[in-house]
Formats: C-alpha cells, sequence, structure tokens
C-alpha cells in the first residue's frame, strides 16, 4: 500500500524493531583492557575467581576474638570470665592463638587467630583488670565473622560474558587480583550531516542557514551508550558526496546515522544511496510515530543505517526508539528483562491531550512534583523547536490504540540519559 506521496505505509514501531531483530549484524569483537579501563565496559566472557575471597577468616565487628562454646549461657546476669591473651593488628597475621578460656582483642577486619570461631562485640563486654573481660552474651559459632571462601570461592563464576560493568563490578575486580578483563570493543557510530542549508557552529549565520544542533545531539547519544561516535562532516546535497562519504563511513564504522535526507524531496538522497551501497538495503522507509515519521531503516553488509529526520525532536525520538537498543545488541550486553530499567517512572498527566490513533505518538514531558507525587507536564511545540528537548526531562508514549490522554491518568515516563 502507498501513502500520498508515492512511498509504501509507514510501518509500526515494533514492527520496524523486529526487522532488525532478524537481521545479522556483525558480531562484535573482543579485547582486553585494564580495569581502570573497564568501567561501563561488556564482558566478552565469564570471569571466575583465581582465589577465595577474603581469603582469611575475619572479623566484622571490634571486639574479642572468642571460642564461642565458652560464651554457652554467658548474659546479663550470669556473664562468663576470659583471660585476654593480647590483640591482633591489622594487616597481620595474629603472632598468638586462642585456647579454651581465652580472648584477643581484635578490630573490625582483622584476621582471626587460630584456636577462635566467633567475636563478641565490645557492647557485650566488660574489663574487669587488664587481664580479664567479662561477657554478657551467648555466642554462635562464626558470629560476627567472614570465613575466607564466604564471600567468593575459588572457581566460582563471579560475573557471566555479557554484563555491563559497574563501579562495584569493577572493584570486585580488584579485590580478585583481576588486572585485566576481556571485553568488547566499544560500537563506533559515523554521523554524518546533511543539507545545503547546515553550517558548523563555529560560523557564522546567512539568511536561510542553520547550525548544526544534530550532530552534537546524537555524538552526546552515542557517548552515553558507551559507544564511540565518529563526526564525518556535513555533506552537501549531492547524491555522489553523499554516496562517497557513507561508503567510506560503512567500512570505518559499526553504524552510520544520516541526519536529514529522509523526507521525500529532489535532494534527498538517503534512502538510494542505502539500496546502492549493499544488501538488504532499505528496511522501511517511514514508520507510524510522531515526531520521527520519515525515518529510514536499513542494513549494508551487516552494518545499520539510519536516516534521521532533520528535527532534533525527532532524532532524540528516533534515538530513544531504535538506536539506543539496537547498540546495546552491538556491543554485547545481555539484556535483563526481569529488572525494570531505572530510566522509567510513573507520574500523574498534567492535562487533557488529544491524539490521532493509527500511530504511536511521542510527547517530551517535564517530571514536576506537586503536593508528594509526580506530575507528567507536556512540553508542547513543533519537533523543529530546541527548547522542547531542552525543557523536557523525557517522553510519554501515547500507544497508536489510544485517541489521546486524560488529566490526571498515571502514565509512565521514560526519562532521557
Amino acid at each position: 500500500m502507498k501513502d500520498l506521496l508515492g512511498r509504501d505505509e509507514a510501518v509500526k514501531v515494533n514492527e520496524a524493531r523486529e526487522l532488525f531483530l532478524k537481521q545479522n549484524l556483525r558480531e562484535p569483537e573482543a579485547e582486553s583492557v585494564s580495569i581502570d579501563d573497564s568501567y561501563g565496559r561488556v564482558l566478552s566472557r565469564e570471569i571466575t575467581s583465581p582465589e577465595d575471597l577474603p581469603g582469611f577468616n575475619r572479623s566484622t565487628m571490634d571486639g574479642f576474638a572468642v571460642h564461642s562454646a565458652d560464651t554457652f549461657g554467658a548474659s546479663d546476669t550470669m556473664p562468663v570470665y576470659l583471660e585476654v591473651k593480647g590483640q591482633v593488628l591489622m594487616g597481620e597475621k595474629p603472632r598468638i592463638s586462642v585456647q579454651r578460656g581465652e580472648a584477643v582483642q581484635i578490630p573490625t577486619g582483622g584476621m582471626l587467630p587460630a584456636g577462635s570461631d566467633s567475636v563478641v562485640m565490645f557492647e557485650y563486654t566488660n574489663m574487669v583488670d587488664g587481664s580479664i573481660v567479662e561477657v554478657m552474651k551467648t555466642l554462635s559459632p562464626n558470629e560476627n565473622i567472614i570465613r575466607a571462601d564466604e564471600d567468593v570461592k575459588k572457581g566460582e563464576m563471579v560475573f557471566q560474558g555479557g554484563r555491563r560493568l559497574r563501579p562495584q563490578d569493577v572493584g570486585a575486580l580488584a579485590g580478585l587480583g583481576i588486572l585485566e578483563v576481556d571485553v568488547f570493543k566499544k560500537p563506533v557510530v559515523s554521523i554524518i550531516g546533511t543539507g545545503d542549508e547546515v553550517v558548523p557552529p563555529d560560523k557564522p549565520l546567512s539568511i536561510g542557514k542553520v547550525r548544526d544542533i544534530n550532530s552534537y545531539n546524537l555524538a552526546g547519544l552515542i557517548a552515553g551508550c558507551n559507544a564511540v561516535p565518529l563526526k564525518k562532516g556535513i555533506i552537501k546535497d549531492d547524491l555522489q558526496k553523499l554516496r562517497n562519504a557513507v561508503k567510506e563511513s560503512i567500512s570505518q564504522s559499526d553504524m552510520v546515522l544520516i541526519t536529514g535526507g529522509s523526507s521525500v524531496g529532489t535532494k534527498d538522497y538517503t534512502a538510494q544511496v542505502i539500496d546502492e551501497l549493499g544488501e538488504p538495503g532499505v528496511l522501511f522507509h517511514g514508520v507510524a510515530m510522531k515526531p520521527g515519521k520519515p525515518l529510514i531503516g536499513g542494513i549494508v553488509n551487516g552494518v545499520p543505517l539510519f536516516g534521521l529526520p532533520g528535527h532534533p525532536a525527532a532524532i532524540t525520538v528516533s534515538f530513544e526508539t531504535f538506536i539506543d537498543p539496537l547498540l546495546m545488541r552491538m556491543s554485547g550486553e545481555r539484556p535483563f528483562l526481569h529488572i525494570p530499567s531505572r530510566r522509567k517512572l510513573k507520574a500523574l498527566f498534567s492535562r487533557n491531550l488529544a491524539s490521532s490513533t493509527g500511530r504511536e505518538e511521542h510527547i517530551r514531558v517535564s517530571v514536576e512534583k506537586r503536593n508528594g507525587a509526580l506530575w507528567a507536564v507536556p512540553v508542547l511545540g513543533k519537533s523543529g523547536l530546541v527548547r522542547t528537548l531542552v525543557q523536557a526531562d523525557g517522553i510519554v508514549i501515547i500507544p497508536m490504540t489510544k485517541s489521546g490522554i486524560y488529566e490526571g491518568e498515571e502514565v509512565e515516563v521514560r526519562l532521557f540519559k
């Protein structure tokens, strides 16, 4: 079925996503990096522990290391008395052991001396004199201690392949003495700006010209996905120049984003170039969503290409909807579908807002707190207005089957990064 401009009918958002999921993309390559450079990187293989952690029995409290059997029946009214034989120093192996009826003073994190199996907290003790401690609590074996292999056992899998490393994960690697890890290389994404009217931001404007906003917006969005943006400059509306730029970008990167040139005009060559450069070519041209309907999606020899609309709001919505999840797949990350995204929150919609059925509408919203509740306030305006993005905290999606949202209706806000 063709639309009024002779194009195929716009595909639904979920159908457009499915088209990409069915395609064979380039497999991400792996590399070894220092853990200093591993933050936010995706592991290419599982990691097992080379040793027990912490590697020795240690105290979790300041107190006295004792044999738990010596405290049996101890209470406030019936304490037991133990002989203090010395103290454990931090970072050193104890030179003394605990015999029955004895105690050794120990700090939090100190190594448990031989013969002891628990630690009584200072709060449950009193020093009778310099060598006798009064214990007023019955202890169980292993109370207030961490065993040598309680945190991690040698040979145990610590991380699965496909996990994106967080700061605490890198800290765990350091604690295990793992200084290098195998990770997938970051996807490289080429950004090609197009249009005779677009000039770099350092150039003065003349009548009919606009500064390049989209390349900078996209570079930040790409970097926020732990991918590498590669700006290829602004290409004038010339078919051969665009073809050369896209061909070069395919050889240098894992994805190509072309801004502008997705609508139907005499100088809009994006779809033609994608079809000419390799298989399978254009997968769709036009998506049933607002903003972003003119979006082009294609694959050339395993490399995804997108022809993005020229309006900044449409670019951001298209990126969040299609490119962000695709970059996750291309980075090798294994998604945890059972864990809700921290980039989503529930809020009440601030006004009645009508929508046309038959297309998925993405409404830019700011989030406000009123009387203890979160409210999603629409930031209305044309998709070419930069302020609608600057003022927005995220988007609310109106499904294509709904005709709008009522004031006070609970909605899901997808927060921008």
